[in-house]
This record gives structure tokens, sequence and C-alpha cells, in this order.
């Protein structure tokens, strides 16, 4: 929804910016588009969402001044958020190079089996890599249902008699994965 916000606002402001030089800053958005040879320019053409409702900015008594200013902000809230969008791909992109870079070997990885519990976790800067229930009866309620899986642990809805905990690292030298 913000996003949806921004880019509106985002494409008033160059609407806004590209005419900011023919339009007269004394009178509202309205007057301005109420001359029917006016009708057709992106300022009168323009909706804008306020509290959920989508406006035309024609229908609005909000002066071509205040609309100029709304949009300059609305162009550095666009800005900064395509900023952090591209800082963000860019963190994805590294990430998707290094998983393709790295290979079995360069992990040190270990499976811990669990008795009785509805938590699975491993031992400290190993990451959770699976969890797999292994045992179980039908007394004891037969399969549970896995129900969260972070770097830190995995948790089954209820009790389980046996799990398995899948744990990797980085490997360093010399050691090898079990």
């Amino acid at each position: 929804m913000r996003l949806k916000s921004l880019l509106v606002g985002g494409m008033l402001a160059a609407t806004l910016a590209g005419c900011a030089t023919g339009l007269p800053s004394d009178m509202t958005v309205a007057e301005y588009c109420a001359n029917p040879d006016r009708a057709s320019e992106e300022v009168c053409r323009l909706k804008v969402e306020i509290d959920g409702n989508a406006t035309a900015l024609a229908e609005t008594n909000m002066s071509l001044r205040e609309a100029r200013q709304i949009s300059d902000s609305a162009m550095s809230a666009a800005a900064a958020a395509q900023s952090s969008a591209d800082a963000a791909q860019s963190r994805a992109d590294q990430a998707y190079a290094l998983a393709n870079h790295l290979s079995e070997k360069d992990l040190d990885c270990k499976t811990t089996t669990i008795q009785q519990s509805s938590t699975g976790t491993c031992e400290p800067g190993y990451t959770v890599m699976g969890c797999v229930q292994t045992r179980y009866t039908h007394r004891a309620g037969g399969l549970s249902f896995l129900r969260e899986l972070n770097n830190e642990q995995c948790r089954f809805n209820s009790q389980v008699l046996e799990m398995q905990v899948r744990c990797c690292r980085a490997a360093s030298t010399g050691v090898s994965g079990s």
C-alpha cells in the first residue's frame, strides 16, 4: 500500500515538475482543470490515494503550490525507497552469487538426534538447515507437523519421540562434515 502511494506520488511529482513553469501557483488544481482545454493534461488526469480512497487530483481544493510541495516530498520518498530497493537487490545478488559458489566441501555439517522434544536447535556457531521427525508411535499421537523452521530452531506442533536436526556452518580448513 505504501509503495503504491509512493509510486502515485512519484508520478504526480514528475508531472508537476515537468509542468512547473506553465502552472499558475495561485489557483487550485480544481480551478486549473475546470478549463476544458486543460482536461487532458496530466495534472488533471492524475489520481491520488487519500486514506485508501482514490481521488482525482482535479477534484481537490489543493492549490498548485501545495501540489508541487507534496509532489517534491513524494519524489524524495520515492527516491529513498528506490535507493533502499537497489541496496537490497545488491545484497540479494551477492548472496545468490555466494550460494552458487559454495559447495558441500565448503560446509561443516552434522546431524543431531533429539529425543522427546518439540524443539530442535544446533550448537552455537551452527545454523539449522533441516529438521525431520524420525520416530513416532500411534499411541504417542503419530506424526507431528513441523510448525517453524528458521536459522536458530525447528519446532513441531507437539512433542515428538525423536527428531534429527541437520546443522551446518562454514568449514574451516581441514574440517570435514559427517
